[in-house]
């Protein structure tokens, strides 16, 4: 075989494909990219929930349906406060652990009922609950309003934490939300009145000072 021919030879294989096969492979490809896309995209009529997003956050919503469930929890788990001072007298830890909720792993929340007779109101804080059959270095006090502060309805139950919700300031909010309800409970019973009455108080706290309790009821019922 000549020099010549080997040469054409190695020239022709080394010219590859012809523009017009190039062309056409990008045009095949470009169908392909366009028809993967087709059918990856997800087509949602104008005006559907889905085109809307995800609803928004509402904390008051939420605190309305929540807040009877976090009574109801409290009327069936709350320890009497006889038993959780003598308890707590013991070990204050074990009985926090042994009675509350935690939706920390650190902070514990009891759910706790007594009766009492209801001293001062003060403008705002703690009204100072006189509850027989305490010892007397334990002194309790209610929040009757009209601010309520805190989170222990909402944390009561070990249920309610941040991965409910897409973000801390929701969780804020839902505490805030089951607090309004309690204002309108309080209302519904003229607690700014209850001076001097005795009183059924379903409630929760965090044990951060076993001589102090500062309860948030969740339920209060005055005896004629």
């Amino acid at each position: 075989m000549s020099t010549a021919t080997t040469t054409t030879r190695i020239a022709a294989k080394r010219k590859g494909l012809s523009p017009a096969t190039k062309r056409w492979i990008w045009i095949g490809l470009a169908i392909v990219l366009l028809l993967a896309m087709f059918f990856s995209t997800k087509i949602v009529p104008a005006g559907s929930g889905a085109a809307q997003g995800p609803a928004a956050f509402n904390a008051a919503d939420y605190g309305k349906k929540q807040f009877p469930k976090q009574q109801a929890f409290i009327d069936k788990n709350a320890v009497d406060a006889a038993t959780l001072a003598a308890a707590a007298e013991k070990d204050p830890t074990a009985a926090e652990q042994k009675y509350g909720k935690t939706s920390d792993g650190a902070t514990y929340v009891i759910p706790v009922k007594f009766t009492g007779v209801v001293g001062k109101i003060p403008p705002d804080g703690y009204t100072p609950i006189t509850v027989p059959g305490l010892p007397p270095g334990i002194k309790v006090g209610v929040q009757l309003g009209p601010a309520i502060n805190g989170t222990d309805l909402r944390d009561v139950t070990g249920d309610i934490t941040l991965n409910n919700f897409q973000n801390q300031i929701q969780l804020q909010d839902a505490g805030a939300a089951i607090n309004d309800q309690l204002k309108a409970e309080l209302n519904s019973v003229n607690a700014q009145s209850l001076t001097g009455k005795t009183i059924q108080v379903y409630g929760a706290f965090t044990l951060i000072n076993p001589q102090q309790w500062n309860v948030t009821p969740s339920r209060i019922n005055v005896e004629k």
